[in-house]
């Protein structure tokens, strides 16, 4: 009976050593899974903040493409605006320098225009000759008045040549730029306009030359001679009806 108790005893005591054994071994189980999980815990948060770190990186550089991109999209509009703009301009100057090149050529088929004897419409006989200008000017006055343009501008023309010193020249140079403002060539008309201002310079039709000059330069949509021609007109002849008309002319800019 006795042995039976001390066996019992000594499995008693090696029952409590292992369960001692094993609770120690949980213990440290536990311990080592708490510390892993401590470990991966705060590793988990280094993760964390790096992938943080990172998405704040990644958003900063969208953000910088974003308005690069805009910017590119606006530099290419304005780019495009300036290229649109310089187009506008050339193709301006080239309409101008066209211009320019018609009148040069008109001028250089005109050379001769002009050209005549240098006389006073005065021969043997005074009296004669005189009443033979005024009868040319007359008719070709005439002829422009009925809307016989091109008869009214070869009867002008004859004056000029046969009498260019007559009294009746600037006003036949003139009317000839007239005839051609009616038929609408513009550019022809500035240039018979121009002989008026030119070669008359004293006389009675300078200042309605400027002014037809100017709105010929209007019609061909050449703003800035007209502009030109106008102020000119004011400032040489302010008292003028012709410059009170281009006043009105250069207001309505």
């Amino acid at each position: 009976m006795e042995r039976q108790n001390q066996e019992l005893k000594r499995q008693n005591l090696e029952l409590q050593k292992q369960l001692a054994k094993e609770l120690e071994q949980i213990g440290e189980s536990r311990k080592s899974s708490e510390t892993q999980l401590r470990s991966n815990y705060a590793s988990m948060n280094a993760n964390l903040g790096t992938a943080q770190e990172q998405v704040l990186v990644l958003t900063g550089r969208i953000e910088e493409i974003s308005f690069n991109l805009e910017k590119a999209v606006a530099d290419e509009k304005q780019q495009q605006a300036n290229i649109d703009a310089i187009s506008v301009l050339a193709a301006k100057i080239d309409q101008r320098l066209k211009t320019i090149e018609q009148y040069l050529n008109l001028a250089a088929m005109d050379g001769t225009a002009h050209r005549g004897p240098d006389a006073q419409g005065v021969s043997k006989d005074k009296q004669g000759a005189v009443s033979t200008v005024d009868q040319m000017y007359a008719d070709a006055k005439l002829a422009y008045d009925e809307g016989r343009l091109e008869k009214a501008r070869q009867g002008f023309q004859q004056l000029l040549e046969t009498y260019p010193k007559s009294s009746h020249a600037d006003n036949a140079q003139f009317w000839i730029g007239e005839s051609y403002y009616r038929e609408k060539w513009y550019e022809k008309a500035i240039l018979e306009y121009q002989a008026v201002i030119e070669k008359y310079p004293k006389g009675n039709k300078v200042t309605a030359a400027m002014l037809k000059q100017g709105m010929a330069f209007l019609q061909i949509g050449d703003q800035s001679n007209a502009r030109l021609i106008l102020k000119e007109l004011q400032k040489k002849y302010p008292k003028s009806n012709e410059a009170k008309i281009a006043t009105k002319k250069l207001q309505e800019f």
